[in-house]
């Protein structure tokens, strides 16, 4: 598996990068975002909470296409339906305002500007590009490209992201797509043929036909992984 790792790695000219949840702490931020959106008495739910909120989310990006800023709003009204919450009892933009502000891990901008000595960079986000303009702040280094959900007009675990790439930066031989989710990222990276390398930063169980190359705890031990090859 390592061999196919370093083969992958020499080869490509582009790495691709999840954005909230592998560079940025999704985790935090959006715990943060519940006690904002349904008062500090949820604080006691929030694993709770975060399961919920993931599932529905989920679901509400399947259906049609419609803003990243729509699909939180309306997730965090049909989880505070959930908890038998009525809509005046949920701040539905406190995600909308509070994402902004949201910060990358300790490790991500070190690991990026390591990173960026050697490839060309790219995110792939499920987000509206007015959001990220505000998260890219927060960051070191310019990415050479963004992707959104508002480009390709849908979600991950969608392909269109990772069709979209390929297109216009690949081949995909050419890309090693990076993320911490399997599901979003991990299973459709593979399904369009490219190279995945997983940030398991929570010790997950592998799950699914995501077939991580390799697997780092997280982004600094990827970066110094490359920087040994």
């Amino acid at each position: 598996m390592m061999t196919a790792f370093r083969d992958a790695l020499l080869r490509a000219t582009t790495l691709t990068f999840d954005c909230y949840g592998t560079l940025i702490d999704w985790d935090r931020g959006l715990r943060n975002a519940f006690v904002d959106a349904f008062g500090p008495a949820i604080r006691g739910r929030l694993d709770e909470l975060y399961d919920v909120y993931n599932r529905i989310e989920a679901e509400v990006e399947s259906g049609p296409y419609r803003p990243y800023r729509e699909i939180i709003r309306e997730t965090l009204l049909r989880v505070g339906a959930h908890f038998g919450m009525g809509s005046g009892e949920v701040h539905e933009n406190a995600l909308v305002d509070g994402l902004p502000s949201w910060e990358p891990f300790p490790d991500t901008n070190d690991a990026l500007v390591l990173l960026k000595q050697r490839y060309r960079l790219g995110v792939l986000s499920n987000i509206d590009r007015d959001l990220f303009k505000e998260t890219a702040r927060h960051f070191s280094v310019a990415f050479d490209f963004v992707i959104t959900a508002e480009d390709v007009r849908g979600y991950k675990p969608g392909t269109g992201h990772f069709q979209r790439v390929i297109a216009e930066h690949g081949p995909a031989s050419n890309i090693v797509h990076v993320a911490q989710s399997l599901f979003h990222d991990g299973v459709p990276a593979r399904e369009q043929g490219l190279a995945f390398v997983w940030i398991n930063r929570y010790k997950h169980g592998r799950s699914g036909s995501s077939t991580p190359l390799a697997e780092f705890r997280d982004l600094k031990s990827l970066a110094k992984a490359v920087s040994e090859l």
